[in-house]
């Protein structure tokens, strides 16, 4: 658990695969400060279609891996000094399990969003790449008196789709028992990986953490298993979206609270108003509030009508006439396993509701779309 060392933000940072990138010869793309894979030569709709048949392959290294160790050696310490951070039952996790989760602000607002996993002996945090640097300084201002803070220097892999459990159990047999959110430290050709059973896609599928210097046997031996293929950023975007997820800095951030963004589920019954450890993190008095009376407005998931892609940013309107924007939509594309197009956005409580139609604004017309429940493509996480 060495620190990482201050990079060197003039350039975009290359990620260990970055050399096998550029032999697949993907389309590279600068994106939170690294040189990321945006798609390879088959193209966003063919590795998006491959990963929902078979299994998709991603480069996530650039995302930050943070531990978080008790100083006195109970882990009780590191979880209860995490809940004065964030909004879950922390003290509950139980080892070889992991939870989602948000850092929240003293407004209520979400200051990124991360999954927290219990090792043993240590928490490891997953967080976005572009707030890796405010979380670490976060933590450790907050709780550097009980617990030590580091950043880990290692890469990060995940492998999706329905395939994938049996492409990675043909190198490390023991994940095939693992379920969804169970975490584990197995053997990959030799290096010591850290394996959890989750992911960004609504696939089963697994986030593989490993030393950078051994990432990339791992990653071509991935790719020569049965079905597995290189997927880039934008496939990632697009199967996160149809699998109604959020995206830091679009559908979320300190402008949005948990609640209104649709996460009151990860929010336990034991940090809620009458349990046990109700509140204690920042904006505690905001976000309890809203899950006992509503938010004013809530994300939801929006299908426009014909072939156009309603993009982020457009506003969203309740009459086809109406000169006053009701809401705006904060993620939106071309859904490939739908064959239509999909998108996210924030709209008042009251429409809300699967079925009411709205009209976004798009090239100066207004295009029907009608609110739907998310996920737009139903989960295939292994629960048993």
């Amino acid at each position: 658990m060495q620190p990482v060392p201050a990079p060197d933000t003039t350039s975009p940072i290359e990620t260990p695969l970055h050399a096998l990138h550029q032999r697949l010869g993907a389309r590279m793309v600068p994106f939170a400060g690294y040189a990321m894979p945006l798609q390879y030569p088959a193209g966003l709709l063919a590795e998006h279609l491959h990963t929902r048949a078979s299994a998709g392959l991603f480069d996530v290294s650039h995302m930050g891996q943070i531990a978080v160790t008790p100083r006195s050696g109970d882990m009780a310490d590191a979880a209860l000094a995490l809940e004065t951070l964030i909004p879950i039952d922390v003290l509950g996790l139980a080892p070889g399990r992991q939870r989602y989760g948000v850092f929240t602000d003293d407004s209520g607002g979400i200051l990124d969003d991360l999954m927290v996993a219990h090792l043993g002996d240590h928490l490891v945090l997953v967080v976005n790449a572009a707030c890796k640097e405010a979380d670490a300084a976060h933590l450790e201002r907050h709780l550097a008196q009980t617990c030590h803070v580091a950043m880990l220097a290692r890469a990060l892999l995940a492998l999706q789709g329905p395939k994938a459990g049996g492409a990675l159990a043909a190198l490390a047999p023991d994940v095939a028992t693992m379920r969804f959110m169970d975490v584990r430290r197995v053997s990959i050709l030799g290096a010591e990986a850290i394996v959890t059973r989750s992911g960004y896609t609504g696939e089963d599928g697994f986030e593989i953490s490993l030393p950078e210097d051994q990432a990339m046997a791992a990653a071509e031996a991935l790719l020569a298993q049965d079905g597995v293929m290189a997927i880039g950023l934008g496939a990632r975007d697009s199967l996160r979206l149809e699998a109604g997820l959020c995206l830091y800095g679009a559908d979320i951030g300190p402008d949005t609270d948990p609640i209104e963004a649709g996460l009151v589920w990860a929010i336990q019954p034991v940090r809620r108003r009458g349990g046990a450890r109700a509140g204690g993190f920042p904006g505690a008095d905001r976000i309890l509030q809203a899950i006992e009376t509503g938010p004013s407005r809530r994300r939801v998931g929006l299908r426009p009508e014909g072939r156009l892609p309603v993009r982020a940013g457009a506003p969203l309107f309740a009459g086809r006439d109406d000169a006053e924007a009701i809401g705006t939509v904060t993620s939106g594309g071309f859904g490939p396993s739908l064959g239509s197009p999909v998108a996210m956005g924030y709209v008042p409580a009251p429409l809300a509701k699967p079925g009411i139609r709205l009209f976004a604004e798009v090239r100066s017309q207004r295009l029907a779309l009608d609110v739907t429940a998310l996920p737009f493509v139903p989960a295939g996480f292994k629960r048993r």
